[in-house]
């Protein structure tokens, strides 16, 4: 009886969205927009990627549960050193939500690149 308890639990959680891939990335902040590309690489539910952009390269690392995604970029600038944590949720090839990063925030979105 037990096996079939948690056999029916796993059933009750959702799969994992696939986020794994090519992203372009939309954030806006009050000192206006900024876009990158996303790398994202998925094992199960972590993630781990890259940001390029025109300031540069960050990792990236994170999770995703059901369709709720979360990761935190580290970025090295010359002002220092800081994480951007991002929420939100993913919908097929795009995703969005909202992130904090130092004393501001704002609204994010990103759509998933098609290979050619």
């Amino acid at each position: 009886m037990l096996a079939f308890g948690v056999a029916v639990r796993a059933q009750d959680q959702p799969a994992n969205a696939n986020v794994a891939g090519t992203w372009q990335f939309t954030a806006d902040t009050a000192q206006g927009s900024f876009t990158a590309t996303l790398t994202i690489q998925q094992d199960g539910g972590t993630l781990k990627g890259d940001q390029k952009s025109d300031f540069g390269d960050s990792p990236i690392t994170g999770t995703i549960k059901g369709n709720a995604i979360q990761f935190t970029i580290a970025v090295d600038s010359p002002n220092g050193s800081f994480n951007v944590v991002h929420s939100g949720t993913v919908t097929g090839d795009s995703m969005k939500g909202t992130f904090t990063m130092n004393d501001s925030s704002g609204s994010w979105s990103a759509t998933r690149q098609t290979q050619k």
